[in-house]
């Protein structure tokens, strides 16, 4: 089971929270959600509620914030807790992606001048 849900702050971050599992049968859900929010120059992707993170979705995350990077925008992604965020540790994506410590803090650093 899972569920993803896009929140706009006040401050106009785009937030994107991902709950349960996320697999190949997530995957089409997750990439639509990052689509939607894909023209904002500021996103997070809070993924503390995902109990599951395989390959294919690991690849969606990767694959969108890398290409708002390439544009010049600012992405934060907030790591699982748990078993789920061993996947980020194997590949080494922990150290690799910009990455926040929770979803406030997240925020308020998009939200700060850069």
């Amino acid at each position: 089971m899972h569920r993803v849900e896009i929140e706009r702050d006040s401050g106009g971050v785009a937030v994107l929270t991902a709950h349960g599992e996320l697999d190949a049968f997530a995957a089409p859900d997750l990439q639509a959600a990052l689509a939607e929010i894909a023209s904002s120059t500021r996103i997070v992707v809070d993924l503390r509620a995902v109990s599951f993170l395989d390959s294919t979705a690991l690849g969606i995350v990767v694959h969108a914030v890398r290409e708002l990077e390439d544009r010049g925008e600012r992405a934060l992604v907030v790591l699982p807790r748990g078993s789920a965020r061993r996947i980020f540790e194997i590949t080494t994506l922990d150290r690799a992606l910009p990455i926040a410590a929770g979803r406030a803090q997240a925020v308020a650093t998009l939200t700060s001048p850069a």
